[in-house]
């Protein structure tokens, strides 16, 4: 079996301390570092912008992975792109007119390619792209707030991925991941949790990381 890929987000993390946050997760036996970026707009919350992935790409040799969730995300591939990102995902809503032209662009800049669906999107409407990304992120919660309870019926979406996808394909899901959450998960095919909260609010990460998979 596979290892599941954990990637902690860091909206959870102490952002007064981040680099110090990005070392624990990383000693930790975190694989990747998920980092929310949100504009206000697509999402109703406000996160972080291009130069604090330029600050985080200096302090780790984890695996950026990047989420965009942004309105007209084509406009900033490029600057996430070179600040260091290894992974972009864009959100199938924010683009679904140009969806495919906007994933060429990702692989044009030379970085691997995510797309992401919020709860209400029927999985079976990102068929078509699956050929051409390297991650699909299931939201098992409406994006835009950590802390929420996982929307078991989203869950459901995994096997559908899964069963149209190429093998090598990474499931990633978001939102409300636990220890018990992530058992369901990875049960019906993700091999990629993210996790926030659940990770930076406990004392031990390595434990809570672990307990993911």
């Amino acid at each position: 079996m596979k290892k599941i890929i954990i990637s902690p987000s860091i909206l959870s993390a102490d952002f007064a301390n981040l680099a110090q946050e990005i070392d624990f997760i990383g000693k930790a036996g975190a694989d990747w570092v998920h980092i929310d970026v949100m504009d206000g707009h697509f999402v109703p919350n406000i996160t972080i912008g291009v130069p604090v992935v330029k600050s985080i790409r200096k302090v780790t040799d984890l695996v950026l992975d990047t989420h965009l969730m942004i309105e007209n995300p084509e406009d900033y591939i490029e600057p996430f792109a070179e600040a260091g990102s290894d992974i972009l995902t864009i959100h199938y809503e924010a683009c679904a007119d140009r969806v495919g032209d906007v994933i060429q662009k990702i692989k044009e800049k030379g970085v691997k390619a995510g797309l992401s669906i919020k709860p209400k999107t029927d999985a079976r409407e990102i068929i078509p792209y699956l050929g051409n990304v390297d991650l699909v992120l299931i939201m098992t919660v409406e994006p835009g707030f950590g802390g929420q309870e996982f929307i078991h019926d989203c869950a459901l979406k995994i096997p559908v991925i899964k069963e149209n996808s190429p093998e090598d394909m990474i499931i990633q899901v978001d939102g409300g991941i636990n220890n018990l959450t992530s058992k369901i998960c990875i049960s019906l095919g993700a091999n990629s949790l993210v996790a926030g909260s659940y990770i930076f609010g406990q004392k031990d990460y390595r434990q809570a990381i672990e307990s993911l998979r």
